[in-house]
């Protein structure tokens, strides 16, 4: 079957974005960047764009067959409005719900009659993302679903200080899934509870941890999943401690109303480092063969080298799962029309993708 995606923009060139792009080339596709200065360090083609100029934006999307959107949330709705003018498949990483809402407006109206044929596939990170996608897919193996717990932590291997912490990921993200209400599902209802509760230990190839409910992490599947399932939530993973110095520095210090500020102590005082290390932890619990059952997803992903060079686990692992559905969709495994939820796709079809294949070889269990 021919490619319906040929021509990819990516825009943001950051580590993530940045990454996107190279393996969209490893990918087969022929790539175009924009950032907001010129480039010429990138074995592809790089253009300065100011996101927020209207007529620049739509203009970049011309002749192009899709975007990925690796800018703070607060830019994604732009540039997807702008996919939907040019009938451009789009794709981003946003955890952001009011974003994720106007892009399921938007991709309803390109699924109709009459709409110009592009999917929308929101929420291509890792959670949500990676982790709906092994929660869902561990889910169908069951007869009946009772809960459905995922977990996910981006932290160093080698952590310092009370917060054992590194801001490897955009701190404007961190603080708002610490602060933001989370959706879960509780006896089979949506609800919204606040963050940084319900904290429970973990534990992952002998290495302890801690994990408490964050904003953001489960997607849509608190709505695909509302009366099937008793309990689902999303938990992000820390170093014992963590949580508590963060309710300190929210409540204690008085920050909750101040989130630019703390997002710049956190990457003054934990700035990125290299040898990091993605903790996932997905289980489903309920009935298989006609028996109560518990199954676990558990892995540790390093970083890993790709096209010469090494790449954070943070940085390899998004990208990865972003880029593997660019690949379902352009070649026709994903619907090329409408809403595209990270749930309804299936571990091995991310596994079979050229970007995907990286999970199913790396990860420590």
């Amino acid at each position: 079957m021919a490619r319906i995606i040929n021509q990819v923009a990516v825009f943001g060139l950051g580590k993530v974005g940045e990454l996107v792009a190279v393996m969209l080339g490893e990918s087969g596709f022929k790539v175009i960047g924009y950032d907001s200065a010129p480039r010429d360090d990138l074995g592809f083609e790089v253009k300065p764009l100011d996101v927020q100029d209207t007529a620049g934006l739509r203009e970049s999307l011309r002749g192009v067959d899709a975007v990925v959107s690796c800018l703070p949330y607060h830019l994604n709705i732009d540039v997807a409005e702008a996919a939907y003018d040019a009938g451009t498949h789009y794709f981003d990483l946003t955890e952001d719900v009011p974003t994720t809402n106007r892009v399921i407006e938007l991709a309803g109206e390109q699924g109709a009659p009459g709409g110009r044929g592009a999917a929308f596939a929101p929420q291509c990170g890792l959670a949500p993302g990676l982790i709906g996608i092994i929660g869902a897919s561990i889910a169908k193996t069951f007869d009946e679903i009772r809960s459905i717990e995922l977990k996910v932590g981006a932290l160093p291997q080698n952590p310092t200080g009370l917060l054992g912490y590194a801001i490897n990921w955009s701190p404007e993200g961190v603080v708002n899934e610490y602060l933001n209400d989370c959706e879960v599902l509780r006896s089979g209802n949506r609800q919204m509870v606040p963050a940084m509760t319900e904290k429970e230990r973990v534990f992952i190839g002998g290495i302890e941890l801690e994990a408490a409910l964050t904003s953001g992490g489960l997607g849509t599947m608190c709505e695909t999943y509302e009366g099937r399932v008793h309990r689902l939530d999303y938990k992000t993973l820390r170093y014992p401690g963590h949580f508590d110095q963060m309710h300190f520095l929210f409540d204690e210090l008085n920050l909750r109303e101040q989130r630019d500020l703390v997002g710049k102590m956190l990457v003054d005082s934990k700035p990125p480092v290299n040898d990091d290390v993605v903790f996932i932890h997905a289980a489903v619990e309920g009935v298989k063969n006609g028996h109560p059952f518990r199954e676990n997803h558990v892995r540790a992903y390093k970083p890993l080298d790709i096209s010469g060079r090494t790449w954070r686990a943070i940085s390899w692992t998004t990208a990865a799962s972003a880029v593997s559905v660019v690949e379902l969709v352009a070649d026709g495994t994903l619907p090329h029309s409408g809403f595209i939820k990270q749930e309804d796709i299936t571990l091995e079809q991310l596994f079979s993708t050229q970007a995907g294949r990286h999970f199913a070889e790396q990860g420590e269990v």
